[in-house]
């Protein structure tokens, strides 16, 4: 198989003070403001529109369907997807407590709240989480190209750490599927604390424009044709 290797610290900067009761955020939600605030806002906050996202997405929700049931019932994967038993059979044989699609919150002082609470901030979802003793593991699947970001990972280290104090170190893992390897990364409290230094900036941005309610389009290649606003005036215009 390849394999491609590439309590809260002192140090961590506060979270901006909300600007309106029950802000929350998710990687997901960051990611696709980046991409776009107007159809980030149209698709995921105003819900006016869905978003289909074609087979590829359509597969990708089959296989971590797929993939959950298995080890949560320790079944078989269905026939079409007997390639990915090598990842299955590698987080059974692993140690400590399996949680499979687990949920995880946390505040604004980073710490662990409940996932509809009043104070929740970000969001999460562990498609794998191993708890052993001081040590956790990640693992993410993924079934499109190998496209690395490691704070993807790293909020999940925060919801960990946040989540159980004992821990001192997160492996965490994205397995390609369609590749077959993984790119793995090791998180201590000190690197996850590090990296909100940058990340908060981009967070607060999106946290403005919902205080704002600005959420201007842009446009790009996903204009064409992936974007399922057709109110934007972008739709369908955006670089080949």
């Amino acid at each position: 198989m390849a394999k491609l290797e590439t309590h809260h610290a002192p140090d961590r900067p506060a979270a901006t003070k909300a600007a309106g009761k029950g802000w929350s955020w998710s990687y997901s939600k960051l990611k696709n403001f980046e991409v776009c605030p107007k159809r980030m806002y149209e698709v995921d906050v105003a819900k006016n529109f869905q978003d289909g996202g074609g087979e590829a997405l359509t597969w990708g929700n089959a296989v971590h369907d797929a993939l959950a049931t298995s080890l949560k019932n320790n079944t078989p994967l269905p026939a079409e997807m007997k390639q990915y038993d090598y990842w299955v059979d590698r987080v059974r044989r692993g140690s400590g407590q399996l949680l499979v699609e687990q949920k995880y919150a946390i505040n604004r002082q980073f710490q662990k709240t409940g996932y509809f609470a009043n104070d929740v901030w970000y969001r999460g979802i562990g498609d794998v989480i191993r708890l052993d003793t001081d040590v956790a593991l990640i693992v993410d699947w993924k079934t499109g190209k190998i496209l690395e970001d490691s704070v993807q990972l790293m909020l999940m280290a925060q919801c960990l750490f946040s989540h159980y104090p004992a821990l001192k170190f997160v492996r965490s893992s994205f397995v390609w599927l369609k590749d077959d390897c993984e790119t793995p990364e090791l998180f201590t409290r000190q690197e996850v604390a590090d990296q909100w230094v940058g990340l908060l900036d981009r967070v607060n941005g999106m946290e403005q424009a919902h205080k704002d309610m600005n959420y201007p389009p842009k446009p790009g290649r996903l204009c064409r044709s992936y974007c399922p606003v057709t109110s934007c005036p972008f739709h369908g215009k955006g670089a080949r």
